[in-house]
């Protein structure tokens, strides 16, 4: 007999990652979504539609349709849902999948609907939202059904969501709108008050990916970058430095570890114990950062991981969530029952 499709989708302000039992992540493209305005028509999606972005004419935009984690434009993400779910799972009016997305901490009933919605617009049968720190612990291997405390720092493109899990639950957590995206903007910014140069998106990530620290003992680079003057209004060469990067980036960073420590604070005694034992877990792009590992142990003390592959945590533990539904606190799944 034919069995519809489990299918577990990270809904990333960034980016897109589908997760297929059996199969695992097969499908990894930018939130992205590019419109011909004057004929109300999707052109490209994901990579297609993201290199069009700062690159397009008047009457095509590249829309990211997720702000911060949450939707800001519903039809928008609704077609970018339809695309993903259509092309991992074929078209089937009868068979449709079964799929669980992930949500940051925090959002209101308003805007999970707003998800589940979407995801049941795009084609699911049937829809499941799940916290993103709790799919992130899923997706990292930890065993979080046991009565001891692990504590998930998941450091996406939008948010941060911090969480201390134990007994398939979250114990404590909170949430800060600071993320990959955010410290693109910080470059930015950076380099336009400093260097007094205007840089786009694209070029503020690869200068993160390529020569960004946060730690004055990590790496020590220089970067070639083109922008544009605010002076001459002209294109202009100049170098871009890993200390510019630090500099850039370090009040996001605090904002960031702050948060860390006022969980910690917040968390019961006995699971504050085991996470001394056990270490905080970093997961997300964000994770990779060159050194924020290394300053968040200074700062709080307690030995920091970061996960094996931390792109694709949430996006494995949405699926794992959908096969051990059983094992996880009553109360961590949404579906439209429980939202009312």
């Amino acid at each position: 007999m034919f069995k519809s499709m489990d299918i577990g989708i990270d809904l990333g302000t960034a980016n897109i990652l589908v997760f297929v039992r059996g199969k695992g992540v097969v499908l990894k493209e930018p939130s992205v979504v590019a419109i011909d305005k004057t004929r109300n028509k999707v052109l490209a999606v994901g990579d297609a539609a993201r290199e069009m972005l700062g690159r397009s004419p008047g009457n095509i935009v590249a829309i990211r349709p997720l702000k911060e984690g949450v939707i800001a434009n519903y039809t928008i993400t609704q077609k970018l849902l339809a695309h993903v779910i259509e092309k991992v799972a074929g078209r089937c009016l009868f068979f449709k999948p079964r799929v669980m997305t992930c949500v940051p901490i925090g959002i209101t009933s308003v805007e999970k609907r707003a998800v589940m919605e979407a995801t049941t617009q795009g084609g699911a049968s049937k829809t499941y939202l799940i916290e993103e720190p709790l799919a992130a612990a899923l997706g990292a291997g930890i065993d979080i059904s046991v009565p001891r405390g692990n504590m998930v720092v998941d450091i996406g493109g939008g948010t941060t969501d911090i969480a201390v899990l134990s007994l398939g639950g979250i114990v404590v957590s909170s949430s800060i709108r600071v993320g990959g995206d955010h410290f693109d903007e910080c470059i930015v910014r950076y380099v336009k008050k400093v260097h007094n140069v205007l840089i786009g998106e694209r070029t503020a990530e690869e200068i993160k990916l390529n020569i960004a620290t946060v730690s004055k003992n990590s790496r020590d680079l220089s970067m070639e970058v083109r922008g544009r003057d605010m002076v001459t209004g002209l294109p202009t060469t100049f170098s871009v430095t890993s200390a510019d990067c630090r500099a850039a980036l370090e009040d996001s960073v605090a904002s960031m570890i702050a948060t860390v420590r006022s969980v910690l604070e917040k968390c019961p005694p006995e699971l504050a114990s085991d996470i001394v034992d056990n270490g905080i877990y970093l997961t997300g792009g964000g994770a990779l950062l060159d050194g924020l590992a290394e300053i968040m142990q200074a700062e709080t003390g307690i030995d920091i991981h970061v996960a094996d592959n931390p792109l694709d945590c949430v996006a494995m533990g949405t699926g794992k969530a959908l096969q051990s539904l059983d094992k996880l606190h009553p109360g961590a799944i949404y579906t439209s029952s429980n939202l009312g």
